[in-house]
């Protein structure tokens, strides 16, 4: 047995310990502290990351987040609410362990939701994004390393690599919604800088739509667990390079804006996650 596959074990028997009695669950929604979900499911108890062993090498973050084991109706489900950053020092490794832990629990799709800036001059602050494919341009990803080939191929396949079942379901809720969409391909950089205006330009170019911190790690180790991922953003941040020069706001003025235009997400957000939690 690899070391790795040690690792997580040693999580999943502790969750395992600490979980409701007979909760089965074959999906879990992962998502930031900070992005508020509406009370339409019950929670029936919840893990805090700090204390699941093993502990991370950066052992700095306490107070990540927690596991919710909740139903929405009848359906159980999982959240991850909050969630680690390779910003923060958080090995790839690392990151890959939290959707490896989701798959010896039996989960089989997840939906993670990332805050975004746009690049495409089609969309607009306060929308969502709806992912269906990435670019990793950051320098590394979690399969680096020895292959445990109980977890999965050493060489996975990435061509579905956000779920087209998923995303067809998730596409029919906002169509029932009448809310734009946003399809996007995500662009995953390692942050937590600001991005120059060459680099948006540049990526711009190569064809990414939207730039996020998180969801490529989680996307690339899911697809190597064979477990179904959709992915969805908040669009918070704009990055269309020839007006950033132009862009005279405080860093303080930024940052209000950001927060709200994460606040006119969430409530869109709200409309839509219980439906594609249900549907799934």
């Amino acid at each position: 047995m690899t070391e790795q596959r040690q690792r997580i074990l040693e999580s999943v028997k502790y969750i395992k310990k600490h979980m409701p009695k007979k909760f089965v669950a074959d999906t879990t929604l992962i998502i930031e502290n900070n992005i508020k979900i509406e009370d339409g499911y019950k929670v029936l108890s919840k893990i805090d990351y700090d204390k699941i062993p093993p502990a991370f090498e950066n052992n700095d973050l306490k107070k990540v987040g927690s596991i919710l084991f909740v139903k929405i109706g009848q359906k159980p489900f999982v959240i991850l609410k909050g969630r680690f950053h390779y910003y923060d020092g958080i090995s790839m490794r690392e990151l890959g362990h939290v959707i490896y832990v989701l798959q010896q629990l039996n989960i089989k799709k997840i939906i993670s939701i990332d805050e975004v800036a746009y690049l495409n001059p089609r969309f607009q602050c306060g929308d969502l994004a709806l992912i269906y494919d990435h670019i990793n341009l950051m320098g590394d990803n979690p399969l680096i390393g020895e292959n445990d080939d109980e977890l999965g191929l050493r060489f996975p396949d990435m061509s579905n690599a956000y779920d087209v079942e998923l995303f067809e379901v998730a596409y029919s809720v906002f169509q029932d919604n009448m809310m734009k969409m946003n399809e996007s391909v995500f662009l995953g950089v390692i942050g937590p800088e600001s991005e120059t205006e060459a680099e948006a330009r540049f990526y711009r170019e190569i064809g990414a739509d939207v730039v996020g911190y998180s969801l490529v790690p989680e996307d690339i180790s899911a697809v190597h667990s064979n477990i179904k991922f959709l992915g969805i953003g908040l669009i918070t941040r704009e990055l269309i390079a020839d007006k950033m020069l132009e862009d005279e706001s405080t860093e303080a003025e930024k940052e209000k804006l950001r927060k709200k235009y994460l606040k006119k997400c969430e409530i869109d957000l709200n409309k839509i996650i219980g439906s594609i939690i249900k549907k799934i």
